[in-house]
């Protein structure tokens, strides 16, 4: 079959497809789950960390910052998945540098673009658009491509301890926050993660900056055991991780089940 034409990924790179890939490796976890929801059956490898679906049963090759190229290979792909943020590019260098065609997603910082970016992967890649778009998609830019809410709220986000490492600027997760009514404390920062001290992240809470600290449990695992002790006195809200930071089927369901979550009034 004749290579397809005009096949550019998010970065506006080409990348040369010969019909619609039938062994495709993902090295994205909700990127992942989206494919294997989508487009049963195409997948044959993913990273060690892409648990949704549950059951899914597919080689694995590793993490995805630091996945093993060997394994890649051996499957034999048609396609890699992968994203500007979560991979690095001397990965996805040296698998085009080897004739292994990859598609690059961006690093979204809203929902709607995420949500535009993974519909265009499966629509020119997978076919997947117009009635056949997925169900799943289709309930997901209902919820989350109208205006985003009064803020009820004003939140700091950490995603990791020791050191903190916090939401700033322009992240797909601030957004989801956003459009539920919480106002990141931290979304002026110069930084999209920034890794400010304890004490700068309570003086904010001191100072009435912010009224809430959010934990999820993904990238870090964060426990009413473990992160509330470091902000006595505030409300802190645990969150699903993957309804939080995940761009596919899970947005479908996201909505509800952050906004009970957060308390939302």
């Amino acid at each position: 079959m004749a290579e397809r034409t005009g096949a550019v990924d998010d970065l506006g790179e080409s990348v040369p497809l010969a019909g619609s890939p039938t062994r495709v490796v993902s090295l994205v976890p909700s990127i992942t789950e989206a494919v294997a929801v989508s487009a049963p059956g195409v997948l044959v490898g993913a990273t060690d960390y892409c648990v949704h679906p549950v059951g899914l049963d597919v080689a694995r090759v590793g993490g995805s910052k630091y996945p093993t190229l060997d394994a890649v290979r051996a499957l034999r792909p048609d396609l890699v998945l992968a994203n500007a943020e979560e991979n690095r590019p001397q990965d996805v260098a040296a698998l085009r540098g080897e004739g292994v065609a990859v598609w690059v997603t961006e690093a979204a910082a809203t929902v709607p673009l995420a949500l535009d970016s993974i519909g265009r992967l499966l629509a020119e890649v997978f076919g997947l658009a117009g009635a056949r778009e997925p169900a799943w998609l289709s309930e997901a830019l209902a919820y989350w491509s109208g205006p985003p809410p009064k803020a009820w709220a004003t939140a700091i986000v950490p995603v990791w301890r020791r050191p903190w490492v916090v939401l700033g600027r322009d992240t797909f997760a601030g957004d989801v926050l956003r459009r539920l009514g919480v106002a990141n404390a931290l979304a002026g920062h110069a930084e999209r993660y920034p890794r400010p001290p304890l004490a700068e992240l309570t003086g904010l809470l001191r100072d009435g900056t912010a009224d809430l600290v959010v934990l999820p449990d993904e990238p870090y695992r964060f426990t009413p055991e473990d992160g509330p002790e470091s902000f006595p006195g505030v409300r802190c809200a645990h969150l699903d991780g993957r309804l939080l930071t995940w761009c596919g089927p899970s947005l479908a369901e996201a909505w509800s089940s952050l906004a009970d979550q957060l308390g939302r009034p």
